[in-house]
């Protein structure tokens, strides 16, 4: 890692979850530098931020000047499964996170990846939900890859970042119940802000896991139980 600081890629910023890491990462003085990658713009500007508008996430090989050098890749972006067949669902998961995975590990084999994944994704890849079989099998080959580290993420309930313009409509109706759901779930209920906290620790330090569920994501955020 830089001395000064880690030099970041985020994936996913003009999406809820990629946006929460964004502005955690903004804020938070372990982070140098941070590379975004999206088809449409975040819309703003900020010292640490260089953006990159790519129209083809499929390929990235024209990128691949921009790409290396970097501490720690932060991929929030993904896609729900609901209304897209399985084969859609497949390539906009599995095949797309790979693509930009493989160019990754070439280019920076003292990386970690950060994978947002899902509770309920099956490692074991038998589940009946098509779903969790293709979020277990894209953790499964990007921890084959070459990076320093690869850690998935598991959370369950996300509170979004108050002030953030990425939320879904229907957390402010459900928001009441996330006090109530981290004190008898833990491990179902995380904060966006301990989401983006948890990726530049364990970039920083490691964990002991390489799979994250929402304790893990609390602990390794710096916040009791």
């Amino acid at each position: 890692m830089n001395a000064k600081g880690m030099k970041v890629i985020i994936t996913g910023a003009t999406g809820m979850v990629g946006e929460g890491v964004l502005d955690i990462c903004l804020k938070n003085n372990q982070v140098d530098e941070i590379l975004i990658i999206n088809r449409k713009s975040v819309g703003f500007q900020h010292p640490k931020l260089k953006e990159i508008i790519h129209s083809d996430f499929f390929d990235f090989h024209s990128l691949e000047n921009e790409l290396s050098g970097y501490d720690a890749c932060f991929f929030c972006l993904g896609v729900s499964s609901i209304g897209k067949s399985k084969e859609e669902y497949y390539k906009l998961t599995y095949t797309l996170t790979l693509n930009f995975a493989e160019i990754l590990s070439t280019l920076n084999c003292n990386m970690t990846f950060c994978y947002v994944s899902g509770q309920g994704t099956d490692s074991n890849e038998k589940s009946k939900s098509h779903w969790a079989v293709v979020k277990g099998k894209t953790e499964n080959e990007l921890m084959k890859l070459p990076f320093k580290h690869v850690f998935a993420y598991r959370p369950g309930f996300i509170k979004p970042i108050r002030g953030l313009k990425n939320a879904h409509s229907f957390y402010k109706y459900i928001n009441w119940l996330f006090p109530l759901g981290k004190k008898l779930f833990p491990a179902g209920f995380n904060s966006l802000e301990e989401i983006g906290l948890s990726m530049v620790n364990v970039s920083v330090s490691g964990y002991s896991s390489k799979v994250l569920n929402g304790k893990d994501i609390s602990l390794t955020a710096g916040y009791k139980l």
